[in-house]
């Protein structure tokens, strides 16, 4: 008798198969693309197009890489990364075309770095461990730009939570950190009693200063929790407009919408009520 065959279980993780190695080669294509656009005889818009004005673009599509990660659509991150890519293409070919540098500069640029800054794979340093690995890549980009000081790393254009975490990490690296969550989170109540102070004067730079004051002290207090700040604010507003999507659906449901506008046309414990229906929904 022979055995009866293995059944096939429907919900089983499947095997992914490997990819073929790739290295790279079909970058030349794009390069190639990106100088016909920029041909005396190409696109227009294209030839229009100067640094500044592609920094919007850069950031855009940035995000857009984000967004597919935390989709988790690998489909949609291919095309996004491409999109990405396109932008470091182009503003190379713009810096070529003015005799700075180009692609092939850019590329170089970032392999020797990674050369540099792995030791403990190129060369004879020791890191076991990924904090160890983080120091010493700190402790290199100190030395290769000694002088530039410890925040200069940070990029001015982050959005603004993002570059409080980073100056945040940086300073605590060199011992300029609460020792514990307990004071940072004592800092967040005096830096409160300053906005509060600042409101009861109507003093609107004071505010805006003191308010600042208390949302670094916030993102200083993430970090201590092991909280990522941006991850938690983009949470909540999501959450929010969720929430707020349920209100205006029963808003156009009961009252045939906000009226013209944008004119508050119910009363605020009726749009509360919706809200909080939309709370019970989510549990």
């Amino acid at each position: 008798m022979t055995d009866p065959l293995p059944r096939f279980d429907e919900d089983a993780p499947r095997p992914v198969p490997a990819i073929p190695l790739q290295d790279g080669t079909t970058l030349s294509r794009l390069v190639g693309l990106m100088r016909r656009l920029l041909a005396e005889d190409g696109c227009p818009w294209d030839r229009e197009q100067t640094f500044a004005t592609l920094r919007r673009y850069v950031l855009e599509e940035a995000c857009e890489v984000i967004d597919a990660i935390d989709g988790g659509d690998r489909g949609a991150l291919r095309e996004e990364l491409g999109d990405l890519l396109l932008q470091v293409v182009f503003q190379a070919e713009l810096a070529r075309k003015e005799g700075a540098f180009a692609i092939d500069d850019v590329v170089e640029g970032i392999v020797n770095k990674l050369v540099t800054r792995h030791p403990h794979v190129f060369g004879d340093l020791d890191a076991e461990t990924a904090d160890e690995v983080l120091r010493n890549w700190e402790a290199i980009k100190a030395k290769e730009k000694k002088d530039r000081g410890i925040l200069g790393g940070v990029p001015r254009s982050l959005p603004a939570l993002v570059r409080s975490t980073r100056i945040g990490e940086k300073v605590a690296r060199v011992g300029f950190d609460w020792a514990d969550a307990a004071g940072s989170r004592a800092k967040v109540t005096e830096e409160l009693g300053e906005l509060d102070e600042a409101i009861a004067s109507g003093d609107k730079a004071a505010m805006e200063h003191e308010l600042g004051d208390v949302l670094f002290a916030l993102v200083n207090l993430s970090r201590h929790l092991g909280v990522d700040a941006e991850s938690a604010l983009r949470g909540t507003s999501d959450k929010f407009a969720r929430r707020f999507a349920h209100l205006e659906r029963r808003v156009h449901e009961e009252h045939g919408g906000f009226g013209g506008a944008g004119e508050p046309t119910l009363p605020l414990e009726v749009l509360d009520r919706y809200w909080d229906e939309a709370k019970a929904r989510e549990g």
